[in-house]
């Protein structure tokens, strides 16, 4: 029984060594070799970088009118609601008549009386009993009173609060019989035909852009047809200290149907074109920490991991500033989850021997 324990025991250890050298032995001829994965050539190509986003539809300033009370007074009728559609002098909010009413006929009669008194004194001054610097007073006393019974109607005007534009009302805080305060608005009416877009947007693509950049206005859903279109008009200059991102507004130039304000939208904006970029799709690019890597295939068919710099991107393509050249062939489906110095199949890099496609 020993002997044969033995014998046993030589003939497992005289397999085993057989199998390390078998696995020795492919090592030796080659990289494992993975099937399915696609490859493609890296292309030098014009590249239109792009930048996604979602954008706020808003009245364009000077085009947006805050109404608020003149003097502290009481609301006796508010007569429009949020988003409803005004006319230019269309009555928004009426304050109570009875104080401006009674402001007017105070000033018209501190003006009658300041007029009097100036019309006495210059005939008390031709006539030499009254000195000249008196009349130069009562002309001073006379000019502050006009002034002040222009103010009064003005204000009488003003109580009732009418748009001074046609638009859409975007904002109504005025509450029926409550103390209207002059430092608070009351009513917002924007005009609807001009809108702009406002963006905020990280700072490193905020600095991509320029004024008059295009900006595409897209439809909700996969495949859907463009909203629009605009241009970029403001860039902002400052970090929002809340948000740490910048605010750009896009005027909209063309819309397929009426934009309403306050909405939000999915838009598009051409960040630049470069004329010779290294151009990748994608599905090449591999996450490594923080940065990306791609499999590049050498002459024998093994694919090495190789770290790049990522630069722009749009839709399908991505700009490598750093780590590839134009004709190196690189791994693009079946990346992702690749281990290095592996075999790609022939069949996988025939399969894509033409060009990354160009950008948009």
């Amino acid at each position: 029984m020993r002997t044969a324990s033995c014998a046993i025991l030589l003939a497992s250890l005289t397999l085993a060594g057989c199998a390390k050298e078998t696995d020795g032995d492919e090592g030796a001829a080659g990289a494992r070799v993975v099937t399915g994965a696609r490859t493609a050539l890296v292309a030098e190509q014009a590249f239109s970088e792009t930048i996604e986003a979602t954008a706020i539809v808003s009245g364009r300033p000077g085009h947006v009118a805050t109404l608020g009370a003149p003097s502290a007074s009481r609301i006796v009728a508010v007569r429009v609601v949020t988003g409803q559609h005004v006319t230019a002098g269309e009555a928004l909010v009426e304050l109570d008549q009875v104080a401006f009413r009674a402001a007017v006929n105070a000033a018209d009669a501190a003006l009658a009386a300041a007029d009097k008194q100036h019309a006495r004194l210059l005939r008390l001054a031709d006539a030499g009993i009254t000195p000249r610097r008196e009349v130069e007073m009562a002309i001073a006393e006379l000019a502050a009173a006009r002034a002040g019974a222009e103010t009064a109607r003005r204000q009488a005007d003003l109580s009732t609060i009418r748009s001074p534009i046609a638009g859409v009302v975007t904002q109504v805080t005025a509450v029926l019989g409550a103390t209207a305060d002059p430092a608070q608005a009351l009513v917002q009416v924007a005009d609807g035909d001009v809108l702009d877009l406002v963006l905020t947007l990280p700072p490193a693509q905020a600095a991509m852009l320029h004024a008059g950049a295009r900006v595409e206005l897209l439809g909700e859903g996969k495949g859907a047809s463009a909203l629009g279109e605009g241009t970029t008009t403001t860039i902002g200059g400052v970090v929002d200290s809340a948000t740490r991102a910048v605010i750009v507004r896009a005027a909209v130039r063309r819309s397929v149907r009426r934009l309403q304000i306050g909405e939000t939208v999915a838009v598009r904006i051409s960040a630049g074109t470069r004329s010779r970029a290294i151009v990748v799709p994608i599905e090449a690019l591999v996450p490594d920490g923080e940065s990306f890597k791609v499999f590049v295939v050498d002459a024998t068919g093994v694919a090495h991991a190789r770290a790049v710099e990522i630069g722009g991107r749009s839709d399908a393509l991505a700009e490598v500033t750093r780590g590839l050249a134009a004709g190196e062939r690189i791994v693009t489906y079946g990346a992702y989850g690749m281990d290095d110095s592996v075999r790609v199949a022939p069949a996988g890099a025939a399969s894509a021997a033409k060009p990354a496609p160009a950008g948009k």
